[in-house]
């Protein structure tokens, strides 16, 4: 900053001259001092100029209503919205979030750096602070073929990109343990910044080899004491409220006077119907206030909690020098807010977007679907035992056991469903490289019948993953979405019955997010009605996490079943 711009700041902070606007008669919510004041805000270039009784050329009266820093998301992946960042910031913005800290491995599995690339510069366009890590697991794990690998010299290219903030969640938490060269080498590239973890039910000296090279938060908490014990090492917890993992009416009760300091909110994964229905980071705020938490504590999670977690000096609160992107909010207890500014400019009003966001061309991560069609000769699953290994799926949660159970097979030894046992197939078809790899597996508790879900959302190689009673429908549904380069589909009878398309990776949408979660509640109603599936169950999202080798207990890949305990590959049928 010029000698002459600090002046000039110094002078308007002084009262000395108007600056550009003044929001007057604001309840002003300090989330350093937990305090409330009567007060004017002044803006200018920006940024907050001063707190306290200002003229400006532009002068707002707010009525006595609250004022508090923009929302920030913690750690979420853009992708999960299903739609392109524009749309999504056009969602979320009039929301509060006016910062997100993003890890894109999503689309990284599938394009790379392009895909990075691309999920940058299309936020820059937009009216949204989107921040960065760097993918450090891209493929999640060597079990799996994904569609780039990124090394540490990959990531050299874009780790001192002004939005990057650090390295992204270590899924690799048994390489970070055992002293893998190659986490080793790509933590050592972001030792001056922040890496995020992720390692679930790691403990004791395992948890204390995980932090020790500089990882420093956490968002795969389910317990309190788990979250007791990172934040005992000093790592930030990240409490998470997505679709398919929702943690925070558990994690809320860790939160106290000697630890709120290290707690944060975040999505993480969080599709289009919740958020237009219950909202983003606000609906955490909200929630955590009806569950009895302090309005300004969950604010504090929500803001300057976050900022400082990831050293954005220049966000999170309201005071001078910081960012002028703020919240107008009618109620603190009811959280609704009325109206956004961003960087001093009203952004939303009343949930609705008031600014423009530039498209970006996404061809460079579209047809992103490489393989040639399937038939159903390729599900079928021979054994020689019919005790075998099953996927044994939790509603509301991306953990899953390892179940031992003893299934039907027909006269020439395949397995074969039958309605007095809830095990069915799930697959995962290579989709990046044409290996022509299928892993098979069967999965319970989905209680799908007569019919196939398929989806390219997989994470996090984001191959195509299938789940099905039927051969002939498991092979339908592959193939429309081949023919359509990524979605979501449900086929029944040998027919599709709605198709969600997703070309841009094979993960999002180019439509909007209200169009996108319209079709999205027309697959779920088919996969509830027609597919019997539980309506505790998102089939979704829960049905995308069945292919994470990364989240315990059993999952299944390109490969075939991951055992994420013992980290190493099992087969269908039981051993011994």
């Amino acid at each position: 900053m010029s000698m002459q711009k600090m002046h000039l700041r110094a002078k308007l902070a002084r009262g000395d001259a108007p600056t550009a606007l003044v929001l007057k008669n604001a309840k002003v919510i300090n989330v350093f001092n937990g305090k409330i004041t009567q007060d004017d805000i002044a803006i200018d270039g920006g940024k907050i100029i001063g707190i306290g009784n200002y003229t400006g050329e532009r002068e707002i009266d707010l009525e006595g209503k609250f004022v508090a820093p923009g929302l920030i998301d913690a750690h979420m992946h853009m992708e999960s919205t299903l739609v392109a960042p524009d749309q999504m910031a056009r969602i979320i913005v009039p929301r509060g979030t006016t910062t997100v800290i993003a890890d894109p491995h999503e689309i990284a599995n599938v394009a790379g750096l392009a895909g990075i690339r691309y999920m940058i510069e299309a936020s820059e366009k937009t009216a949204l602070n989107g921040f960065f890590m760097m993918p450090s697991c891209v493929p999640a794990t060597p079990f799996e073929n994904s569609g780039a690998v990124l090394t540490r010299d990959s990531l050299a290219e874009l780790i001192d990109h002004k939005m990057v903030l650090g390295l992204g969640e270590v899924m690799n938490y048994v390489g970070v343990i055992n002293g893998d060269q190659d986490m080793i080498e790509k933590m050592e590239l972001a030792n001056h910044m922040i890496i995020d973890g992720h390692g679930p039910e790691i403990s004791g000296k395992s948890l204390n080899a995980y932090v020790i090279n500089g990882i420093r938060t956490e968002h795969e908490c389910t317990t309190v004491a788990e979250m007791e014990e990172r934040i005992g090492l000093g790592m930030y917890i990240a409490i998470r409220e997505g679709s398919a993992a929702r943690n925070l009416d558990t994690l809320i009760q860790g939160v106290n006077t000697h630890t709120k300091h290290l707690c944060m909110f975040c999505t993480d994964d969080k599709h289009p119907e919740d958020i237009l229905r219950e909202g983003h980071i606000d609906y955490n705020v909200r929630r955590a206030i009806e569950l009895g938490m302090d309005p300004i504590t969950a604010l504090q999670l929500a803001t300057i909690n976050p900022a400082r977690c990831y050293n954005l000096r220049d966000i999170g609160a309201i005071a001078p020098g910081y960012d002028a992107d703020l919240i107008i909010l009618d109620d603190l207890n009811s959280f609704n807010i009325v109206q956004v500014y961003k960087k001093g400019s009203l952004v939303a009003d009343h949930k609705k977007a008031l600014f423009d966001s530039q498209k970006v061309d996404p061809s460079s991560v579209m047809n992103t679907v490489k393989i040639k069609s399937v038939t159903p000769e390729q599900f079928r699953i021979k054994l020689n035992s019919d005790l075998v290994n099953v996927i044994h799926m939790t509603p509301e949660s991306i953990v899953t056991n390892r179940a031992v159970r003893r299934v039907y097979l027909d006269l020439d030894g395949y397995f074969t469903p039958n309605k007095l046992l809830d095990v069915v197939k799930i697959a995962v078809i290579e989709r990046h490289g044409n290996t022509h790899n299928i892993g098979l597996g069967l999965i319970e508790n989905f209680n799908l019948k007569n019919g196939a879900i398929a989806t390219t959302i997989a994470h996090d190689s984001h191959n195509i993953i299938v789940i099905g009673d039927s051969d002939s429908d498991m092979a339908v549904a592959v193939n429309e979405l081949i023919r359509v380069q990524g979605g979501i589909t449900i086929a029944q009878n040998g027919a599709i019955k709605a198709t969600l398309e997703l070309p841009i990776a094979g993960l999002m949408s180019t439509d909007s997010m209200e169009n996108v979660s319209e079709k999205l509640s027309e697959l779920r109603k088919i996969a509830y009605e027609s597919l019997q599936i539980s309506n505790k169950v998102d089939p979704f999202m829960t049905l995308s996490f069945m292919a994470l080798p990364v989240i315990p207990e059993l999952k299944i890949t390109d490969q075939g079943y991951f055992d994420v305990t013992s980290f190493d590959w099992i087969g269908i049928e039981v051993e011994g």
